[in-house]
């Protein structure tokens, strides 16, 4: 069995927070955390410097292999950021491309 995790800290929310399964929206200052093993992802968040953890809502997400639940930490930081309500994006889900203008095809 293999496992890895990853911890980012002080990432700040975007407006709207994260969503978590037990705190509901939290906003602010948190710590990322995405823990790896038996071909899944854990993620989870915690108000910078506090002790309780929420399950960011999405958790757990399926991962094939460590380097892609690293890409998915990546992600899951880059949405905090943006907040929104942010959930875990799941790995094969496409990329949101909310207020991107629509491209066409014309002959």
């Amino acid at each position: 069995m293999s496992w890895a995790s990853w911890t980012t800290a002080g990432v700040y929310t975007g407006r709207g927070g994260v969503l978590t399964e037990e705190g509901g929206i939290v906003t602010g200052d948190l710590t990322v955390h995405t823990t790896y093993a038996d071909d899944e992802a854990r993620v989870a968040v915690q108000y910078t410097g506090a002790s309780d953890w929420f399950t960011m809502s999405g958790s757990p997400v399926p991962c094939s292999s460590e380097e892609e639940s690293r890409d998915l930490h990546d992600a899951v930081v880059a949405a905090v950021r943006a907040g929104g309500g942010a959930t875990v994006p799941h790995p094969s889900a496409p990329p949101d491309t909310a207020g991107e203008p629509r491209r066409t095809v014309s002959d």
